[in-house]
């Protein structure tokens, strides 16, 4: 965001301060149930096929376990159903079977 310095009313002002001043008056206009601000839903599942995932990536235990930072023994007991992820890595997973490229970019060097 642009920090250039625009005029109003006589007095100099930042367009990113007065994107600020707007934000807190839509907060404020929704606090006092004015306005309704849009939301986000996410809804996470319960369950998660950490086998799935990793088999549709074509990777062993071994790759997607040092690809994704995942402790491989973790991963073995995920598979094997002897522990569950918690619900971070329930979202991490469900980004790794949507889109394993563009986390693999993230985390590469």
């Amino acid at each position: 965001m642009s920090v250039r310095k625009v005029k109003t009313g006589g007095k100099k002002r930042t367009k990113l301060g007065l994107a600020l001043e707007e934000s807190a008056k839509e907060i404020l206009a929704h606090l006092k149930g004015e306005k309704i601000l849009p939301t986000r839903r996410i809804v996470l599942p319960d369950e998660v096929d950490v086998m799935r995932i990793r088999k549709e990536a074509r990777m062993s235990q071994a790759e997607f376990a040092r690809a994704f930072c995942i402790n491989p023994r973790t991963l073995q007991e995920w598979e094997q159903g002897r522990r569950k992820p918690d619900a971070t890595t329930r979202a991490y997973l469900a980004v790794i079977a949507k889109n394993r490229a563009a986390v693999l970019k993230a985390l590469a060097p």
